[in-house]
Formats: structure tokens, sequence, C-alpha cells
């Protein structure tokens, strides 16, 4: 009987799913053959078939190409060689003439399932996606129990960001074959682009599971633990890939990520430039070390990494949307041209075309042409909602939520002795980056940044039936992140939901409340390309929704704990910096400082959206600045005045 064995030759990265397979099909080896000569001066046909077919299974790939070359050019018919020559061609990068033998397979047998299987992954791999979806819809038709046809249908479907259906598809891969590991590799991957982090975590660590020396299994963990923010257990399951395999460059790069993702920018980059040494092409490499220089302020050789990673891939999409956050006069004019060519969007992905047109927004809003970058913005952000979708109402069901669970118990707990906390809070892009900046001026501070810690606390109190209080968590969640300054600063913006509980449960806790003009906000929300989180800031209506929401929960906390809030005003900080900051800094009971007025000279690192700005003198260049949007900001306008929000003239 004929078996069928999977040949996959391709590595998983942290960008794309698992690679689709190519079948190979196997015959009866009756007899050995002897090594040839180089000319192959043999006759007998079965006899080539069957000696290629044994080079191939045994892993000698140029040799098995050679006798199938040979087969073909002869002018034998066999649709099983055209069909294992696809197979090497394909694994060799040779897309074109891997489709081309492929195709003369399925001509010489047109009910051949694993040949339009393969037909599948080689028109995917060249960006074909609907071809490539129709030729493994016909492979299912024709054997419906293939596992491998359903798991290279989930992996077009993913390409495509259809990830409800390649999840059914990968799970339909797993019933008929519940022993496949890639399966739930791949689970994990599509599970991840949901949103659905704990059951891509489960996913893929059922595939550890079923091979636990598979390095790539390993490092697809971590990459999804440190989405989790579980950056330690991260760091492990790298380590073990790389463990594995020390060549393994791509786990260097999702090791500097993980260094990254914790603040942690030294280690960062030194593991990302070791991804380059081990493999000095990997252009991946090369735009996130830029990432990272440009985070620690090193902005010009930032623009070299990029270059370098554009250079070896002048299609890299991540490469442009960096580039574009830098300065206009450090991008040159061939860049920005290679930007705008439509050759650069072809056979791109959703996500890297979300790129692309982030970048072009970039570059001409800093052009000043803003008619044409809201179109961009628009094209990018109604694509990324294809991706990943807003869910703007399970967080204002969050914050109602906590606000009723904050008034039910309003018992204080406020006797213990305490460091000095501060919570930075309000929308994204609302001048939050700007103030810890200008907190960190002081020596005693220590800015945790946008580290969702005290949630974590909240949970872990209240899965401990409160037994210790819920302070004692927090503090010694903040003693974990940094050193053991006296003064804390906790830039998760979205603990203004927690404020009331804030208030209530941390002693000492000050609360600075950052806000701006609703459409300044909402626009420079909706410009900005988030990595993670924030999905609702590619919807203008979801964004007035979240904004009104939160502004709304802010005045009855402000109502109840009044003493302990702040308003911080980031239209009057940026016009009259002197003011406003001497009245923030006598409102927290610190002593003068003329630091206080230069926060750009602050040589913290930065990871947030605001990080090449925030190296700039204070200044008000973004104030007012909807207006030039106002068309594109229509609807968000006509929200504003039904709800009263700010005076109709401040709106027109």
């Amino acid at each position: 009987m004929d078996a069928n064995i999977t040949v996959n030759n391709n590595k998983k990265t942290n960008k794309s799913l698992n690679t689709h397979h190519g079948k190979v099909e196997t015959f009866p080896i009756p007899f050995s053959i002897e090594k040839i000569s180089e000319d192959i001066s043999i006759n007998s046909k079965e006899e080539i078939i069957n000696k290629a077919i044994s080079l191939h299974l045994n892993g000698n790939i140029l040799d098995a190409e050679k006798y199938y070359r040979y087969f073909c050019e002869q002018g034998f018919s066999d649709p099983r060689v055209f069909c294992n020559f696809g197979t090497i061609l394909m694994n060799s990068g040779a897309f074109k003439e891997a489709e081309l033998y492929t195709r003369m397979a399925i001509k010489l047998n047109p009910d051949y399932a694993i040949a339009f299987t393969n037909l599948g992954s080689i028109l995917s791999k060249q960006g074909k996606l609907e071809e490539a979806e129709k030729s493994t819809l016909k492979a299912i038709k024709l054997n419906p129990n293939s596992s491998d046809s359903y798991l290279n249908y989930g992996c077009i479907l993913y390409d495509q960001a259809k990830f409800n259906e390649a999840e059914k598809s990968i799970r339909t891969a797993i019933k008929l074959n519940p022993n496949s590991s890639d399966s739930y590799l791949n689970l994990g991957n599509i599970l991840k682009s949901l949103g659905k982090l704990e059951d891509a975590r489960e996913a893929t660590f059922q595939a550890i599971n079923i091979d636990p020396n598979n390095y790539l299994y390993h490092y697809n963990y971590g990459v999804i633990l440190k989405e989790l923010g579980k950056f330690k257990e991260a760091e492990d399951s790298t380590r073990k890939a790389i463990q594995l395999n020390s060549d393994f460059a791509e786990a260097f790069l999702n090791l500097g990520a993980i260094f990254k993702g914790n603040r942690n920018f030294k280690e960062a980059e030194i593991y990302t430039r070791k991804a380059i040494l081990i493999n000095p092409n990997y252009y991946e490499a090369h735009s996130n070390l830029g990432s990272i220089l440009i985070n620690i302020g090193k902005l010009k050789d930032a623009k070299v990494s990029i270059l370098n990673a554009l250079k070896i891939n002048p299609f890299l999409a991540k490469a442009y949307f960096l580039l574009s956050m830098l300065k206009l006069e450090d991008i040159s004019i061939n860049c920005i041209d290679m930007l705008f060519c439509e050759d650069v969007l072809a056979n791109q992905s959703y996500q890297n075309k979300v790129d692309i047109y982030f970048a072009r927004a970039n570059i001409l809003h800093n052009q000043k042409k803003y008619y044409e970058s809201a179109k961009y913005l628009e094209l990018a952000n109604k694509l990324k909602l294809l991706i990943k979708p807003s869910r703007a109402n399970l967080l204002i069901k969050r914050s109602e939520e906590l606000f009723f669970e904050s008034i039910k118990d309003q018992k204080r707990n406020l006797q213990i002795d305490s460091p000095e906390t501060i919570f930075i809070v309000g929308m994204p892009r609302s001048g939050s980056t700007l103030l810890e900046s200008i907190l960190a001026m002081n020596a005693s501070v220590d800015d945790l940044g946008e580290i969702n810690i005290f949630e974590e606390s909240y949970q872990e109190w209240q899965d401990s039936d409160r037994k210790s209080t819920l302070a004692e968590i927090y503090w010694q969640k903040t003693a974990n992140c940094k050193s053991d300054m006296n003064i804390k600063t906790n830039k998760w913006l979205y603990n203004y939901q927690y404020a009331g509980i804030i208030s209530q449960q941390i002693p000492k806790a000050k609360i600075i409340h950052c806000f701006r003009n609703p459409l300044d906000n909402i626009l420079s929300i909706y410009r900005t390309h988030f990595g993670v989180g924030n999905e609702y800031s590619s919807s203008l209506v979801d964004c007035v929704s979240i904004y009104l929401n939160h502004e709304k929960v802010m005045k009855q906390y402000k109502k109840l704990y009044r003493s302990n809030i702040y308003d911080l005003n980031y239209d009057l900080l940026v016009k009259q910096p002197n003011h406003e900051i001497k009245s923030l800094i006598s409102w927290l009971g610190w002593d003068w400082d003329d630091l206080y007025l230069s926060p750009h000279l602050n040589t913290r690192s930065v990871l947030t959206a605001s990080t090449v700005q925030v190296r700039s003198p204070i200044n008000s260049k973004s104030v007012g600045g909807w207006k030039n949007y106002r068309e594109m900001l229509l609807p968000a306008i006509e929200i504003l005045k039904k709800n009263d929000f700010y005076l109709k003239q401040d709106l027109l």
C-alpha cells in the first residue's frame, strides 16, 4: 500500500503561521540501485522512480532532485513523480517551477488530492491566496479525511485574516489527527491572532507535549507568553528553544523582544545583535534593532539599522513604518518613492499592508498633506479592524462594573506604612508620556512605564478572598519590577477604571488624570498604530465612545475622591509649561527643580508611540491639529455635539 509523509523544511517565525505542508507520495521499493554516474545513464522508468524516492526519504534532496528532473526530461509521465518534484522545488523557493510541475501532476491525474494540496501551498507562498484556497478546497473535496489538507487550508485562511474560519479548519485537522503537533502549533497562532492568548498558550503547550524536543514549539510558546506579559516564563521557553538549537536566530530575536517588552533595552539590544550575528541577512532583526534604538533615543543609529533592513528586503513593511516615525528630513527621497510605489503592496499580508498604510499616512502628515494622509489612515484602520475587532463594548462594560464594585464596598484600608505611589491615568495619547518624563526628572522616582500589574494584583486579591491587602500584593509586584526607590509611577492608563479602588486600598496613592481636547485626542489615537491592545483605536465612533465613558467614570470618581486626583490638562501644559508644572509639583508636595521644565533631557528609555516626540522640548504643535482632519473626523464631531461634551463652537 502506498504511504504519504509530510516534508516541511521551513522554519516558523513570529511573523507568520507554521508553513503549509508539501506532501511526498512514496511507493514500494523492491530493490536498491547502485549510485550512478553524473549523467544518469539509466533507462528503467521504475528504477529511476525508486531511486529518487529512496533519496528523498533519506533526506538526500539534491540527488533526489537530480533523479526527478532526469525522469521528467526523459519524457516519462507519472503524476506522483511530478508531484514530489514540485515539493522539492517548493521547499527550495522555486515556486513558479514548483507550480508548473504540480499542475502537470494534476493534468495527468485530475483526481490527485495530494497534488491539489501541494498546489495550494505553492500558490499561497506566491501570495495567490484565493487560488490557493480553491486548490486546497478541491483537495478536501477529493479526500475529506486528509488532516494535512485541512491544516493547509487553515494556514491559507489565516493569511487572509479569516481567523475564525481558519480556527475551524485547524480544529478539523486535529479531530482527524489528534497527534498532529503542527496542527496544535498553528491553532495556537490563530488563537493568538484572535486575542485568545490563554487558549493559544494551551494549544501550543499541547504541541510541546506531543513533541517536547521541537525547538520551534518552545519558541512559539515563548512568543505567546511574551504577549501575555509573562516575561520570565517567556524567557525560559525561548532559552529552551536556543538550547535545542543554538543557531536559531529567530529565538535570539524573540529573546530581544522579551527584554524590550520588559523595558530592559540593554539586554534587548545584545540579543537582537546576536540574531544578526547568526544571520547577517536577517532583515527583521535589523528592523527590530532599529525599533529598540528608537526607544533608547539613538535615532541616528536606529535609522542605519532600519535602512540595513530595507537594503536586504526593500519590501519590509514594518521597516517603512519605523522609518516614518523619524523626522522627515532623515528619510531619503528613494525610500519615500519606494514606500508609495504600488509594487511594495504586492503579495503583502493584511498586517503588512496596515504597516504600509500607516507609514504613508505619517509621511504625508509630516508633509502637511492632510487630506491624502486621511485616506491612508482610513485604509489602515479599516483593514486593522478586519484583523482585530474593536471590542470597545467590553472596555466600557468593565469600567461600569468596576465603578459599581468600588461604591459597593467603600471601606478604606489606608493604615499601612507604604511608599508613595503615583498612578497616571487617562486616554492613550493624552500627554501621559510627557508627564511621566517630567516626573522622572526626580531622582527618587522609578517610572514603571505601561505595565498592567494593578489589574493583576486586584485579580489575585479577589481570588484569595482578600486574605491579604491589595496594597501588599501590588507593592510586591512593583518591587519585582524595578529598584527600591521611594516613589513609583505607573502609567497603565486604563487604571482610570480602578480609580475608586486605588483610592480606597492603596495608601499614599496619588492619581493624575491626563486629558486634552477630545478631537485632538481622538485624532491622535486614530493616527497611532498600536502594536498590542487598544483595538478600538481603529474606529472613530468607538474612540468617541471610550473617551466619553472614561470622562464619565472619572467625573464620578472625582466627586468621591477629589483630594486624591489631580487634573492635568495637556493643552494648558504645553502652552504654559512653567505654570502648569509648578502647580503639579506643588500638589505632589515635592521640592521645585528647574529640571522639571526640560523632560526632553531625560535619558530614560521610552516604550510608547510617543518615543520620538518626547525627545523634543515641550511645544504646542499638536494642539488644534484635529482641524486639519475635520472631514475625516465628522462622525466623531457629531457624537460629541449630541452629548454636549464640549461647547459647539469648540468643535467648529
